[in-house]
């Protein structure tokens, strides 16, 4: 219907509805709901002006407030400066909406534009690259933290001196929620060398609940003894975290840190020469700083690493800590593993084959390993502890030759009790309250 005929129907209906008939006869007349008559009748009669039955426009009644010239010059030169930045040693290579804002942030800049309004910004101006496609999703079950110091996930990358200089085992490792990261670099990858950087991470990170890494041998124990449990694992129980194994060959399992990764090789080996060990050293110190403090992360709406990772409090490794010498006990704890079902029904884990019959071939599975001082089992599940619902697939006893030791009370965490159970005791205080309190004041009287 055109504008024309339908203001002339909003018209017609005016005129009989001041001709006195009901608004449910100038409704049928018209064919229209009473509700529209009514609509129209409102209109009209608010201000008696024949031109308020035209359509209004549904364009908002006020411009949303504009940026002055000043603020977008500001937002182009701060993306201007961090984009060089990004090529210079020692720099961070963010330059996102968040980078920018946060950059703005720093030079005082007011009023503060949002970060949709800095992308739009840079949008227009041709300042931003395409987004890279997003990875396919795991399949594999897997944790979903949503608080620091929950899940910290390790991982190794390896980077080349020049002239055959040798191999340098870059340790990294990332609080998945809060993004505070931790890193050592080492020539060589052995179980001492997981250890000493999980020890670093437990006391500048804190002891988180679970701690992730992959498959090598300095954190699984090796591909030899049947039933192994490594001295990383031994660490990990030891200070009451839980270590979990990724899936074997998927780097997606440990997403975090391997992102991470990226971002540690473009800011340091991708800007300068390293020649030896003790320059890679020297140079990836400020990296971590600087990548504390930053404000670029998408997920922590503007704050930084440090600022969210120490909202929290959490346990760390006392600075004067010493590692028991010779070999680690085995500690009461849990033992994690993600695992895909082979065609023959079976995982491997801890160099034995064990069988999942309920599972589907091809299946990600979860499975737990229990130590205590009474026993050692093993649960395969079929989705992660912290799923809403999840179900024991099958369960087995593990062979474990040495005792396990109760955690230290250093390393005991304080039991949070549940919210019911603060309602009963609020509940016994009032009952008591009311029963006795009255009693005792008489005999103050």
């Amino acid at each position: 219907m055109s504008g024309n005929s339908a203001y002339s129907e909003r018209v017609s209906a005016i005129h009989l509805v001041r001709s006195g008939l009901p608004v449910s006869e100038v409704a049928d007349q018209l064919g229209k709901s009473p509700a529209w008559v009514y609509k129209w009748r409102k209109r009209f009669f608010e201000q008696q002006n024949w031109a308020d039955l035209q359509d209004r426009s549904r364009a908002p009644h006020g411009l949303p407030k504009q940026l002055s010239e000043e603020v977008r010059q500001a937002v182009k030169a701060a993306r201007s400066e961090l984009e060089a930045e990004a090529q210079q040693p020692k720099k961070l290579s963010y330059i996102g909406g968040y980078a920018v804002r946060n950059h703005l942030k720093q030079k005082g800049i007011q009023p503060l534009p949002s970060r949709a309004s800095i992308e739009r910004i840079l949008s227009a101006e041709g300042l931003t690259h395409p987004r890279r496609p997003q990875e396919a999703k795991v399949v594999y079950p897997h944790l979903q933290p949503t608080q620091p110091h929950q899940l910290v996930q390790v991982d190794i990358v390896p980077r080349y001196l020049p002239d055959q200089g040798g191999c340098v085992s870059c340790f990294n490792a990332i609080d998945v929620v809060s993004r505070y990261p931790t890193g050592a670099q080492s020539l060589t990858k052995y179980s001492r060398d997981a250890i000493h950087f999980l020890l670093r991470v437990f006391q500048e990170s804190g002891i988180p609940e679970y701690v992730q890494m992959d498959n090598e041998s300095c954190f699984s124990g090796g591909f030899t003894h049947p039933g192994v449990i490594g001295q990383a694992v031994r660490f990990g129980l030891y200070v009451g975290a839980q270590p979990v194994f990724s899936a074997f060959r998927l780097p997606e399992c440990n997403y975090a840190v391997e992102r991470f990764h990226q971002d540690y090789t473009s800011n340091t080996w991708d800007k300068q020469d390293m020649p030896d060990l003790a320059h890679v050293q020297e140079n990836s110190v400020p990296f971590y700083d600087l990548y504390r403090q930053s404000g670029h992360h998408s997920a922590l709406n503007g704050l930084s690493p440090a600022e969210v990772h120490g909202a929290q409090a959490v346990m760390k490794v006392s600075p004067d800590f010493q590692l028991p010498t010779g070999k680690l006990p085995i500690t009461e704890g849990k033992v994690h593993f993600i695992r895909m079902v082979q065609p023959d029904h079976t995982i491997w884990i801890a160099n034995l084959t064990w069988t999942v019959p309920q599972a589907k071939v091809g299946e990600g599975v979860w499975a737990t390993l229990e130590l205590s001082g009474q026993a050692a089992k093993l649960r395969i599940f079929d989705a992660a502890p912290d799923a809403d619902k999840r179900k024991c697939l099958v369960e087995y006893p593990f062979p474990i030759q040495e005792s396990v030791l109760p955690l230290l009370p250093e390393f005991q965490k304080p039991v949070a009790l549940p919210a019911a159970w603060w309602s009963l005791a609020a509940h016994f205080f009032r009952t008591t309250a009311r029963e006795f309190l009255p009693r005792w004041l008489s005999t103050m009287l």
